[in-house]
């Protein structure tokens, strides 16, 4: 069953068509991926999936739903998180508080609880604390639970905004580039924690990429934008052979 459902997606900045007649199906559970060269499109799909940008045309449903248009705060409560090609932590937020941040879609309290410090203050911050703290287990990032997220290696920083966004408990997740800026061991490492958050989390995820090897090693599909249209899409192994595909890139 299609968990993420886009047709004829289009939208322009000062009569460019930055995107135009885009369409993709996911299933739930895939590890998609949406490859191309610079200014393809890629981010700025991300942007109109997540509500950042409005399309000028095109319906986008997940699960069966019609998010077409909604604010981001309500993409993400309908099921869609995201992180950011140039990473977005609350530096001066500790590792800890930036998970619970993503928490607070499904954590609850009224202000006057929670300036007055009533019981339930304390019950639902306990209760954020524990499942903040799982999901940093996840990651191996609870043994720096405490510190300030800046103080994070670069490869832990981008654990960290994968983890907030789970937080979410979101049906869909968009990476953006998660790989850039990591070292071979990194990349490694991130293609582990993809694949455990797919298989663990009951997750469906499409992720925005250049590295080929980890797009060869964890997409299941692929969709290959260039100059906002589809260029190809289908299985990875057909796509990353396409002429196409590999006359885009040495043309970049």
């Amino acid at each position: 069953m299609s968990l993420l459902e886009v047709k004829n997606l289009t939208i322009s900045f000062g009569g460019l068509r930055a995107v135009d007649d885009f369409n993709i199906e996911i299933k739930k559970g895939q590890l998609y991926g949406l490859i191309g060269p610079n200014g393809a499109g890629k981010t700025t799909v991300f942007n109109l999936l997540t509500g950042v940008y409005k399309p000028d045309e095109g319906i986008i449903s997940l699960d069966g739903h019609n998010i077409t248009g909604l604010k981001t705060i309500e993409i993400n409560k309908a099921g869609i998180a995201r992180t950011f090609q140039n990473i977005r932590l609350f530096k001066e937020l500790s590792v800890l508080d930036n998970v619970k941040v993503g928490l607070h879609n499904h954590y609850h309290y009224s202000t006057i609880e929670g300036i007055l410090r009533l019981p339930k203050y304390y019950k639902v911050e306990k209760e954020m604390d524990k499942r903040a703290m799982e999901l940093l287990k996840v990651f191996e990032l609870d043994g720096e639970a405490d510190y300030l997220a800046s103080n994070l290696p670069y490869g832990k920083q981008r654990k960290l905004e994968i983890a907030r966004a789970l937080a979410t408990e979101p049906k869909l997740l968009l990476l953006d580039e998660p790989a850039a800026g990591m070292n071979p061991n990194e990349t490694g490492e991130l293609m582990d924690t993809i694949r455990f958050v797919r298989d663990n989390f009951d997750m469906t995820i499409l992720l925005i990429e250049h590295d080929m090897k980890l797009v060869s090693g964890i997409c299941e599909e692929l969709t290959v934008l260039n100059f906002g249209r589809i260029l190809t899409q289908g299985e990875t192994g057909s796509v990353l052979n396409n002429p196409q595909v590999i006359t885009a890139y040495l043309g970049e």
